[in-house]
C-alpha cells in the first residue's frame, strides 16, 4: 500500500461507504466488473491512471483490479481528490498518490510517482500523464502499449500531438464516445456545475443573468440546467454554428464584452485560456460571480483579477471576494478551477457509469488488440452501442428492433417513390 501524505487513516471506512454508494448507482460498470472477475483480462498488466479521485473513480479502479490489473493512481486536478476515496483505495492495495489541495509541484510529483510504476496502459483526464511521459519521462514510452483519454481538453491536446508527430503510442478518445459526451458532458457537467455554484454561494438562480462562455456539450448542459432553474441565460461563442444553435435553442447570444456588463454569474466552459480577463472584469457589476467548468484553471485570468484588485478575502469555502480598485467586488469560486469537482462532487454516479464503462472496455480493447499506430482513435462502435444497451437494460427500458424487411429496405437503394 502506498498513499503519500494520507489525510487520516480513519478516512478509509468513509471512503469505502462512498465507493459502495457509487457502485449501487453504476450498474453497467458492475456488470463489466463481474465479467472481469471471471476472465481476468488484465492479469499481469500495470495500469497508470491520472483521474479525478472520486467515489466513481474508486468503482472504476476496483473494476480494473477485479480484472487482474495493478493500478497506480494520481489526481488530475489539485482540488478534485476526495481524500476518503484515496484512503480507501490505498488501504486495499492500490498505489495512490493524491490528496486535496496539492501545490503544482506536488501535483507533478504525484504524476511522476505513477510513471515510476512503469504502466503499460495509461488512463488520463486532461493529458497531463501522457504529456509528462512524452516531455520528461521518454524512457517509459517503450513499455506503454496504449492509453485512453477522458475529457475534451485532453483529446484536443492529444490530437495536437498526433498532428505534429509527437504522440508515440495509441490513445482511444473516450470523451468522443456518444455514451460519454452526450451524457457526461451535457447532463453531468450541467448538473454538477450548478451544484458547485450553489454549494459555494447558496444564491438563488431564478431571475439571475447567467452567462455561459462556450456552447460545446458542456456549455449546452450548463445553459440548459441554468434555464431550468429560472435564470436568464446568455451564451457567448466564437463558433458561428454553435452560436446559431444557441439562438435557436432559445438563448440570448452576445459577445463577452456585452455580456460582461449585465451578467450576475459567469461560467466558462471552452477549453481555452483568458476567456474572462481584465477588460471584462472592470465592466462587471459589483457582486458578479465567476466560475470555471473547463478542465484547466486558465479560462478566467486570475492574474488580471489579482492585478486590478486592492484586497481579497475568503468569505466561505470555495468563495473568494476580490475588491477591485474601482470599488466593485467580484467573487471567484474554487480558485478558478473546475467548479463542479473542486466545490462539489463531480458528475453523478449514474452518468459516470457510462463514461467509466467506456474506460474499462477500451482498456480491455487496448490490451487484447494487436499493435496499433500511435494516433488518436475513436471508441469502437460496438463498445459504444453495448454500453448504451446495457444502460437501457439497467433502466428497464425496452426499445424496438428492425425486422428483416426493414433491414433490407434501409440497406438498399433500389426502392424509390411508391
Amino acid at each position: 500500500m502506498t498513499l503519500s501524505k494520507p489525510k487520516k487513516a480513519s478516512l478509509a471506512p468513509q471512503g469505502n461507504l462512498l465507493i459502495e454508494w457509487a457502485s449501487m448507482h453504476m450498474p453497467v460498470l458492475d456488470q463489466i466488473k463481474k465479467r472481469f472477475t471471471q476472465e481476468k483480462p488484465f492479469e499481469g498488466v500495470s495500469i497508470g491512471a491520472c483521474l479525478h479521485v472520486t467515489k466513481e473513480t474508486g468503482v472504476l479502479v476496483e473494476t480494473l483490479v477485479a480484472g487482474g490489473a495493478e493500478v497506480s493512481l494520481c489526481g488530475s486536478n489539485p482540488l478534485s481528490t476526495q481524500d476518503e476515496v484515496a484512503a480507501a483505495l490505498a488501504e486495499k492495495g492500490t498505489n495512490v498518490y493524491a490528496w486535496r489541495g496539492e501545490t503544482t509541484e506536488e501535483y507533478y510529483w504525484c504524476v511522476n510517482k505513477v510513471i515510476d510504476h512503469e504502466p503499460q496502459i495509461t488512463l488520463d483526464d486532461g493529458a497531463d500523464l501522457v504529456g509528462t511521459i512524452h516531455k520528461k519521462r521518454k524512457e517509459n514510452l517503450e513499455n506503454i502499449k496504449g492509453g485512453t483519454e477522458e475529457t475534451t481538453t485532453g483529446v484536443v491536446r492529444l490530437r495536437a500531438m498526433e498532428k505534429t508527430g509527437t504522440l508515440k503510442y495509441p490513445i482511444i478518445a473516450v470523451n468522443d464516445a456518444y455514451t460519454k459526451y452526450l451524457f457526461d458532458n451535457r447532463y453531468g457537467t450541467g448538473q454538477s456545475t450548478l451544484d458547485g455554484i450553489l454549494r459555494s454561494t447558496n444564491i438563488l438562480l431564478a431571475g439571475k443573468n447567467f452567462v455561459v462562455c462556450g456552447y460545446g456539450w458542456c456549455g449546452r448542459g450548463i445553459a440548459l440546467r441554468a434555464k431550468g432553474m429560472g435564470a436568464n441565460v446568455t451564451v457567448t461563442e466564437v463558433n458561428p454554428t454553435r452560436a446559431l444553435e444557441a439562438v435557436m435553442d432559445g438563448f440570448h447570444v452576445a459577445a463577452i464584452s456585452e455580456a460582461s456588463r449585465t451578467g450576475d454569474i459567469f461560467v466558462t466552459a471552452t477549453g481555452d485560456l483568458n476567456i474572462i480577463k481584465k477588460e471584462h472584469m472592470v465592466r462587471m457589476k459589483s457582486g458578479a460571480i465567476l466560475a470555471n467548468s473547463g478542465h484547466f484553471n486558465v479560462e478566467i485570468n486570475i492574474s488580471d483579477l489579482e492585478n486590478i484588485s486592492s484586497s481579497k478575502r475568503i468569505i466561505r469555502p470555495n468563495l473568494e471576494e476580490y475588491t477591485l480598485q474601482n470599488g466593485r467586488r467580484l467573487y471567484l469560486l474554487a480558485e478558478g478551477r473546475l467548479v463542479n469537482l473542486a466545490a462539489a462532487e463531480g458528475h453523478p454516479s449514474e452518468v459516470m457509469d457510462m463514461s467509466f464503462a467506456n474506460q474499462a472496455l477500451c482498456t480491455e480493447h487496448l490490451v487484447k488488440k494487436a499493435e496499433m499506430e500511435p494516433k488518436v482513435y475513436s471508441v469502437p462502435k460496438e463498445i459504444d452501442e453495448l454500453i448504451a444497451s446495457l444502460k437501457l437494460e439497467a433502466m428497464n427500458v425496452k426499445i424496438d428492433e428492425l425486422d428483416e424487411e426493414q433491414k433490407k429496405y434501409i440497406g438498399s437503394w433500389e426502392a424509390g417513390t411508391i
